[in-house]
């Protein structure tokens, strides 16, 4: 009796076809997203860089002039006061992080009537900025505005915040916190759900209560929260536009821009038209956005080393 021997087949063990599938199937999902992202995020940052370089009034011949549009960002009295904004913006909008923690803390508890609370605190959050701007025009209106009738209460004359150079930027940054507050506390209520009750109980038979429950127990299991916090509310402000657009175009006397709006003015407005020098606006913007940025994801990147 005769046997034919079979050709042997060299076939990978079924195992490495486990670990590269468990190793593709994550960037097949993550592709179309990172293909958006590179298309409407990557490739334009590169391009505002390039048009930065060049006078451009976005229809012509785009003329190279190297780097002067940056140089002639340094004697711009108008981005001064556009960047001097934003710096305002960056100190005062970070009143909404612990705006939001204590609020969360506060609907976090068992108390009649906490869903109806929730959502008054919820209800700016969804509500669009420039409904935002238009609600807070109305609030700041001198003579007939709630504000001056709140002050009248008290026998103070009526102030026009939107029409004083002094006063116009803070009145705008305190309509941005109203639903950047709202905000935080979404995510730290998300966070709160996720703090381990058996820490909690813990500290309390330690005798732990009050504030020292919460900044050694409470916040340290926040950290994620807070950093997604602190994230969302630079971004936010050093990208506000919205705000100023509807509550003040950029007034009164130019005191309220900032970069975001100012490059919108050289850029694209009726007597903008000067793509290079709007990008380079964009581009120190960018610059600003990254140096925060980088900051936190190296912090969160070197806690995660140190565990």
């Amino acid at each position: 009796m005769s046997s034919t021997a079979r050709p042997e087949t060299h076939r990978a063990p079924r195992g490495w076809y486990k670990r590269n599938e468990i190793a593709v199937t994550p960037w097949l999902f993550l592709a179309p997203a990172i293909l958006f992202f590179a298309v409407y995020v990557i490739i334009p940052i590169f391009q505002s860089i390039s048009i930065s370089f060049y006078d451009w009034d976005g229809l012509g011949e785009a003329t190279w002039v190297g780097m002067d549009n940056y140089v002639e960002l340094m004697d711009d009295r108008a981005f001064e006061v556009s960047l001097w904004n934003n710096m305002k913006w960056l100190v005062f909008y970070l009143l909404a992080i612990p705006g939001g923690l204590f609020i969360a803390l506060f609907l976090n508890q068992t108390v009649t009537g906490i869903r109806l609370y929730k959502s008054l605190f919820f209800f700016p959050f969804v509500i669009s900025q420039v409904v935002v701007g238009l609600v807070f025009s109305w609030f700041y209106l001198p003579n007939e505005g709630l504000l001056s009738a709140m002050l009248g209460w008290f026998g103070v004359e009526s102030v026009n915040v939107l029409g004083d150079p002094t006063w116009a930027t803070y009145g705008i940054i305190a309509a941005g916190l109203w639903p950047q507050t709202a905000y935080c506390m979404i995510l730290y209520l998300t966070g709160l759900n996720a703090v381990d009750p058996e820490q909690v109980e813990a500290a309390r038979l330690d005798g732990a209560k009050g504030w020292r429950m919460l900044w050694y127990v409470i916040i340290p299991q926040l950290k994620p929260a807070t950093f997604i916090a602190f994230v969302v509310t630079i971004i936010g402000a050093l990208r506000s536009f919205d705000l100023i657009s509807i509550m003040t175009n950029g007034g009164p006397f130019g005191q309220t821009r900032v970069l975001s709006f100012y490059m919108f003015e050289k850029a694209l407005s009726e007597y903008g038209f000067r793509m290079g020098y709007g990008a380079a606006i964009a581009v120190v913007l960018f610059l600003i956005m990254l140096v925060f940025i980088a900051y936190f994801l190296f912090s969160m990147w070197r806690e995660e080393q140190g565990r």
